[in-house]
């Protein structure tokens, strides 16, 4: 599959549409789509409608993920790296057999992005969302303890902390499947 028609349904635009939104013709839509590369004019308009850096669609095989560009200081940058969706799931889903066990919630899904060459926006994410919920739990858990509540609030809290990881999991997991990305992120890194 071609770099353009990857990027394309990722953005689930027709060829009609980035046609429309780009001023390209359909038909020059469906050459490229076909394995002949872009340039000048053609390139520019397309990842400028498409908002990614054009280097993106002179890439060669491989599976791409695409960041939407935004504005920062005036000016646009994009960030565009190989990933494959089954091992970001994957990665996601391993922090699941540790959620009882903070630090291994986070090691998890370290030691399989190294191990799957997955080092991208979206593994950063799913590790940075587990070191905010591994800062996060004992603080809320402490708080919980010095309300002074019933002891069966206590286990309640417990279950209800672990359980929010476990749900903040699968929604992320549901996101990879669907839109290959998160769905409960952060609007920064940690990592």
């Amino acid at each position: 599959m071609s770099r353009l028609k990857q990027i394309r349904e990722q953005q689930n635009l027709t060829q009609e549409e980035l046609s429309e939104k780009s001023g390209i013709s359909v038909r020059t839509i469906q050459r490229i789509e076909a394995g002949t590369l872009p340039k000048g004019h053609t390139l520019k308009m397309l990842s400028r409608s498409l908002e990614i850096q054009q280097s993106a669609l002179q890439a060669k095989d491989g599976i791409v993920e695409t960041k939407t560009m935004t504005e920062n200081d005036n000016a646009i940058t994009a960030d565009i790296v190989t990933a494959d969706f089954s091992k970001i799931k994957l990665i996601n889903l391993s922090s699941v057999l540790f959620v009882v066990l903070p630090p291994l919630n986070i090691l998890a899904p370290i030691l399989l992005s190294s191990l799957f060459k997955q080092k991208n926006e979206i593994t950063k994410q799913i590790i940075s969302v587990q070191i905010l919920w591994t800062i996060l739990a004992p603080i809320v858990f402490m708080l919980g303890i010095f309300l002074k509540l019933e002891s069966s609030f206590t286990l309640v809290l417990m279950i209800t902390i672990v359980l929010s990881n476990i749900v903040i999991i699968l929604i992320n997991a549901a996101g990879i499947d669907s839109k290959k990305n998160l769905l409960i992120k952060l609007n920064f890194s940690i990592i």
